[in-house]
């Protein structure tokens, strides 16, 4: 039975890398030429960020960093200023730090073990798969939320993965992965490919999935999400927006800038007030103080090296 198992498993992982070879799209970070350092800076980007929207800032960011060194002889405010309308900018702030740290403790160069991928600022468990495997070809289990949905439909028969892999969903992803580290990173990124573009979260493409006779859900009937309630994020109005709104302003000034241009950005001043201070708490904005010994308070990105590298 355990064989017969495991030879399922070793074809599922057959032809969704086929599947991957005929299909998989273009994207830059998976170009052979690409750095573990562009590669790194990716999997930061596409934190909570869809692909498309990546692209582009990817591109500059490394064009202006192509190193970890050059990032981190730059001081952090400009990081969050090239970060731009990316969302979450504390992943500017991280990046950072990261790039800090493989410059002073791995001679500039992004470390391709886990534990020491994982030491870095910014980067957990997933990242560290991820970089370790995409950007060196190391066998390690990569458990983003695409790879996550395939797996839990595949093997299990859940149309949708849990907040956070258990240890059972991890043994599981460690059943699929082959012993052969190319051969387990290229279904790393098979089998996220897959769960992006047809295994999505809503609307999946069946009829495009190399393996629908090997999938439980599908055998199953498409049985019905029966965790907790998925409900979407909202933006409107909220903290996230008001924070988003503030940083703008201070991404477009090379200089401080005062009370008036953020009331102009966002009038509601008790809210304006909160989502500063959660700003200036997370590292992303210095401030308040007296502008050249005057009363006006104003405030500012970053502007010394490693500021910010602590944000949580």
């Amino acid at each position: 039975m355990e064989r017969e198992a495991r030879r399922g498993e070793a074809e599922t992982v057959r032809a969704v890398t086929r599947w991957y070879d005929e299909n998989a799209r273009d994207l830059p970070w998976r170009r052979p030429g690409a750095t573990p350092w562009a590669v790194l800076v990716s999997e930061f980007m596409l934190q909570q960020t869809p692909v498309e929207r990546v692209r582009e800032p990817w591109a500059r960011w490394l064009e202006r960093w192509p190193t970890p060194a050059a990032l981190a002889d730059s001081p952090s405010g400009e990081a969050v200023r090239a970060w731009g309308r990316l969302g979450y900018p504390r992943r500017a702030l991280r990046l950072h730090g990261a790039a800090v740290a493989i410059a002073e403790r791995f001679g500039g160069e992004v470390p391709a073990d886990l534990d020491d991928l994982r030491s870095l600022p910014g980067v957990g468990s997933y990242t560290a798969a991820a970089v370790a495997s995409f950007a060196f070809g190391r066998r390690a289990v990569v458990l983003d939320t695409n790879v996550r949905r395939v797996i839990g439909r595949v093997a299990i028969g859940e149309a949708y993965p849990g907040t956070s892999p258990t240890r059972a969903e991890t043994a599981v992803a460690e059943a699929y992965l082959p012993d052969e580290p190319a051969v387990a990173a290229r279904w790393a990124v098979a089998s996220m490919e897959l769960g992006a573009v047809v295994c999505t979260a809503r609307r999946p493409r069946c009829e495009g999935c190399p393996v629908p006779e090997r999938c439980a859900w599908r055998r199953a009937g498409y049985p019905e999400w029966s965790g907790p309630p998925r409900r979407g994020q909202t933006y409107e109005g909220t903290d996230r927006q008001c924070r988003g709104a503030l940083l703008a302003v201070l991404r477009s000034s090379d200089s401080p800038v005062g009370p008036e241009e953020l009331e102009a950005a966002w009038p509601e001043p008790v809210q304006r007030e909160r989502a500063l201070a959660s700003l200036v708490a997370d590292g992303l904005v210095v401030g308040p103080a007296p502008e050249d010994g005057g009363d006006e308070v104003r405030w500012a990105l970053p502007g010394g090296r490693g500021a910010g590298t602590s944000a949580p």
